[in-house]
């Protein structure tokens, strides 16, 4: 059985870290997300997230990234290639997205293989 813990080692948390990231990205957008995928060599799935001031309050942003988080975490097992993925949150997020929002949004971008 797969752990579904979200450990450290699949956050990212250098600076140095979201800047490759973003430098050198494929990057992929929805109607409320910007997706920067890179692909390493490290065998982990890492996940960032950044949601500015601008999508609203402290409330908003933190149940922002809450949401993506328990999306990361429930399908991270699903995802074929590792990579690390930054998730930006774009300004005029509506106030009243639920996981199944996140999920069907981000769903095509981060499922890369069929279940068996």
């Amino acid at each position: 059985m797969v752990s579904e813990a979200f450990p450290k080692s699949e956050k990212i948390l250098k600076r140095k870290d979201y800047l490759s990231i973003q430098q050198c990205g494929l990057r992929e957008y929805t109607k409320n997300f910007v997706i920067i995928k890179k692909r390493t060599e490290t065998g982990v799935n890492r996940l960032g997230i950044s949601v500015s001031k601008k999508t609203g309050g402290a409330v908003q942003r933190n149940r922002i990234k809450r949401l993506v988080r328990e999306f990361f975490r429930l399908h991270k097992s699903r995802i074929n290639d590792s990579q690390d993925m930054i998730i930006v949150a774009k300004k005029g997020i509506p106030h009243n997205l639920t996981y199944g929002d996140v999920c069907r949004e981000l769903e095509g971008h981060f499922i890369t293989k069929t279940d068996d």
